[in-house]
């Protein structure tokens, strides 16, 4: 259970409204209004006549108007994150939402002014070193030219954004945030992230209950939110027919920066491998004692002990792990837990799961947390740390070249992932504990490497269908989702009649249509820069950090090169699971010398 003090764990949101609540929100709102008007009546029209010089100007200006929506836009947004069932709250993000819409329309003209350009013009401007703080987003800007509409028709769509898709998303979200989950032993109904927590239990009788548990409280509203899946998954089929993308996932490719080729390869290197998650489950059948396990059974401890972390302890030990790859990182790490920069305790109406909020470069980064105390939460604490140091040291880069694209977002995190999980197996005493440890590492991997290409997989079969065969229903859905699965685990694994629906809580499918596969890219992206790291040493350290530092103000394949990685290279796939394959045989080693649970 939570100590007392985790519960004191909760953010100070104000910093990003100067202190002003939600009057703050609106202050920002309305400043970043009146100066989008007047950047407007300065500019429309005008993009394809500007010099380097003029357009340094107008690209300073829109930041300074980003900013400010940003910073109300995450103020409503965090607020709503921490208690999703205050209705002020959705009221308030719904109206930031709504401004920013408005916002949004106001500055269409630019990117699609500057898109039109001729290429010639284009590539004179940005050689100048005036440009080089926004060379980068320019340049992406001009890939989305064969995709973008007419002035009139994009400020249509932008506008019923807020109606449509984006609606939709916060339905969803509300509907997650409010089911409860009732578990046999307890008295009163627990967050989802609780019961989902009980999968880790040692005892294989509770983690069957906690599942049977979610699915009964999953069912009052599948239908609801299958239809919700429905509508979007239309209408990203009609955005898609409307903008000529080729595929269901082109559009999110080009804003990963990455090729449909590419991503192909990804996905058939990874599924080529699935050998590899079916051995490690028949492994942990035996460890587990019984002939094959269940899908809840997947992330279960393969040890008796079950080891539980302090808020305190867990704070000092990422800290410290931090500290001792680079003081630079350490000091920042520190920061988030000083400064209330992170929200910790598991609270009805929070939103699950975990996230880093990158925020805006005059502010912070903010990182929500739902923290049981497993030692697996101490792993989450150390990937979302990695997200936040990384939006830190990229704050210079200003608001448009701040984030990197989805397949490069991971680095930072599953690194900082890795160098805790270093410390923790430093600190096993035994066989068991090391055992334990060595499957967490790896089930870790193969859940954000296999699971999440299989959950691409299901992604690819779902919004194929939806264009086929019209509205799909609950079964249709779930047969879908059980045949990506299977996939994934063969023989090896028993897919449970409940597990048919667990499809139905994923917020990536909902939100960021396209987005799973980046985990797999961006775990075996880190794999490979943690291998790095664990050759060269300390020498490794500077270029770590200046890749972070650079944030998305290179390509992947640059941000690579950085730290002599070949995003080019066919192979490369084949080289990072390679190195989940050498996790297996550790893991296995470490089995065989065990005593089994």
């Amino acid at each position: 259970m939570p100590t007392a003090s985790l519960e004191d764990v909760t953010w100070d949101l104000e910093h990003l409204v100067d202190g002003e609540g939600t009057d703050g929100v609106d202050r920002l709102l309305d400043e970043a209004s009146e100066r989008a008007t007047a950047f407007a009546e300065r500019y429309a029209g005008n993009v394809a006549g500007l010099d380097s010089t003029q357009l340094a100007e107008a690209m300073t200006e829109l930041e300074a108007i980003l900013e400010s929506a940003a910073r109300a836009g995450y103020y409503a947004g965090l607020l709503f994150s921490a208690d999703t069932l205050e209705p002020a709250n959705g009221a308030l993000m719904q109206r930031a939402e709504e401004r920013e819409t408005e916002l949004q329309t106001k500055l269409l003209f630019f990117d699609l002014e500057w898109a039109a350009v001729e290429d010639g013009r284009a590539d004179e401007i940005l050689s100048d070193d005036a440009l080089e703080r926004w060379r980068h987003h320019l340049k992406t800007l001009r890939r989305y030219r064969p995709h973008l509409l007419t002035e009139p028709e994009e400020k249509i769509l932008t506008e019923k954004n807020i109606s449509g898709a984006s609606a939709w998303a916060r339905l969803f979200s509300e509907l997650m945030s409010a089911t409860e989950v009732q578990l046999p032993d307890l008295d009163a109904p627990v967050q989802l992230e609780v019961a989902l927590s009980r999968l880790q239990s040692t005892d294989r009788d509770t983690r069957r209950t906690a599942a049977e548990s979610v699915t009964e409280a999953l069912q009052p509203g599948l239908r609801t939110r299958a239809y919700i899946f429905n509508t979007l998954l239309h209408d990203k089929a009609v955005d898609d027919r409307l903008r000529s993308y080729a595929s269901w996932v082109s559009s999110r490719n080009l804003s990963n920066e990455a090729s449909d080729e590419s991503v192909e390869a990804l996905v058939q290197a990874v599924t080529a491998n699935y050998d590899i998650p079916q051995r490690w489950y028949r492994v942990k059948a035996g460890l587990l004692g019984i002939d094959k396990i269940a899908d809840y059974d997947r992330i279960a401890p393969v040890t008796t002990s079950d080891e539980e972390f302090e808020w305190e302890e867990a704070r000092d030990l990422v800290v410290d792990a931090y500290d001792s790859f680079s003081g630079e990182l350490g000091d920042l790490v520190k920061q988030f837990f000083d400064d209330r920069w992170i929200d910790a305790p598991v609270r009805p109406g929070k939103r699950g799961g975990a996230f880093c909020a990158y925020t805006v470069p005059s502010v912070h980064p903010y990182v929500l947390l739902n923290y049981t105390s497993k030692r697996r939460d101490v792993l989450t604490l150390a990937h979302e740390l990695g997200h936040g140091v990384h939006a830190a040291l990229a704050r210079p880069r200003g608001i448009l070249e701040m984030g990197t694209p989805l397949t490069m977002a991971e680095t930072a995190s599953v690194f900082g992932e890795a160098i805790v999980f270093g410390r923790l197996l430093e600190r096993a005493s035994t066989p068991e504990s090391r055992l334990g440890l060595l499957a967490e590492s790896l089930e870790g991997s193969i859940a954000t490497v296999f699971r999440q290409v299989s959950m691409n997989r299901f992604e690819h079969s779902v919004h194929s269908a939806r264009r086929t065969e019209g509205e799909l229903s609950v079964d249709r859905i779930s047969e879908l989702w059980v045949a990506a699965q299977s996939d994934l685990v063969g023989d090896a694994v028993e897919i449970t009649d409940g597990y048919r629906t667990w499809w139905s809580y994923v917020p990536h499918f909902i939100s960021t249509p396209g987005y799973v596969y980046a985990y797999a890219y961006g775990q075996l992206l880190a794999l490979s820069v943690y291998a790095r790291y664990l050759d060269e040493g300390e020498s490794f350290v500077p270029r770590y950090l200046e890749m972070l530092k650079a944030g998305g103000s290179k390509s992947p394949e640059e941000l690579g090169e950085l730290v002599g990685i070949d995003l080019a290279d066919p192979r490369f796939w084949d080289n990072g699971i390679q190195l989940v394959r050498d996790q297996l045989e550790k893991a296995e080693a470490a089995a065989a010398e065990a005593t089994p649970a």
